[in-house]
């Protein structure tokens, strides 16, 4: 099964009994699943609905989904709620009054919910209400199996790059291995160096005692435990994205660990080039969390 990206975006349209609307439906990242609905005033009765069907689609992700609705038939438009308004103005001129602001603006009052009745609403009795709010949530549905499709395709995309940044780990991984095969022999070379220099002719350095300092050296710099998480690491990886369900999580925490065995590495490095080594296995390990940070 592919991954699943978070980000997306789709829309479908609609029509009904004179009725015409669009559903928008785009997704970013997140870490759960935030839902958010954008709904005329006289449809909030399908927002249970539509979250049902959201929820059934989508793990993780912040969705936006915005519906406008405009009518076919020219006679039917908005009235206000005399009623309405006039609370919304008297509440209005207290806040004002009481808190200093500037009057409020027409358009600020007319925007408040229930000011502005969509005369069509009105006038729809039950059965014909539940035909309309049947095919909103049935285009909606469409709108969202886009909106699915279209985090398929992105998702596919982040599975290649993924699987390209995984196969540098193992490169740089097996880079460092070669790096540290020859440690010990430079690390006798190096104390031999220093030995030389601080003895006064003629003095012996005993060859056991070398060997013994080198060992005691050598183990203190031993990478080969993290050299060996990080391939391991590499392979759950890779199970992970050719696996199935949402596999978002469980590669953020896999980057984290990657992370950590790059980092000991470089601490431990007592060589400039297995150092450079650790630094790039870093950089391209902040480049697989970053893209995993939007697969579902």
């Amino acid at each position: 099964m592919p991954l699943i990206s978070m980000t997306g975006f789709a829309d479908a349209r609609g029509v009904h009994d004179g009725l015409r609307w669009r559903w928008e439906a785009k997704s970013v990242n997140g870490r759960g699943l935030d839902l958010r609905f954008r709904i005329p005033p006289g449809f909030e009765g399908i927002e249970s609905g539509a979250r049902t069907l959201a929820t059934e689609r989508f793990k993780r992700g912040s969705l936006q989904v915005v519906l406008t609705v405009a009518s076919e038939d020219a006679t039917r438009g908005f009235r206000i709620d005399p009623v309405a308004l006039a609370d919304a103005i008297r509440i209005a001129k207290r806040v004002q009054e009481e808190a200093g602001l500037a009057p409020a603006s027409v358009d600020g009052i007319l925007g408040l919910r229930g000011v502005i009745i969509q005369e069509e609403n009105l006038a729809l009795n039950d059965e014909a209400r539940m035909a309309r709010d049947a095919a909103l949530l049935e285009s909606l549905a469409d709108a969202l199996d886009r909106l699915l499709a279209a985090r398929a395709v992105e998702g596919a995309k982040l599975e290649s790059l993924l699987l390209g940044r995984i196969a540098e780990v193992e490169r740089l991984t097996l880079e460092a291995r070669g790096l540290t095969a020859r440690q010990p022999q430079m690390m006798r070379d190096r104390i031999l160096a220093q030995v030389n220099e601080l003895l006064a002719p003629g003095v012996n350095f005993s060859e056991e005692r070398l060997a013994q300092e080198v060992a005691i050296i050598a183990a203190r710099a031993d990478s080969s435990e993290e050299l060996d998480r990080l391939g391991a690491h590499a392979q759950e990886a890779r199970a992970l994205i050719s696996g199935n369900g949402a596999a978002g999580r469980k590669l953020d925490f896999l980057a984290q660990e990657f992370n950590r065995e790059a980092n000991t590495l470089c601490s431990k490095s007592p060589d400039i080039q297995l150092t450079h080594v650790g630094l790039a296995l870093k950089a391209v390990i902040d480049q697989f969390r970053e893209q995993v940070q939007n697969v579902e």
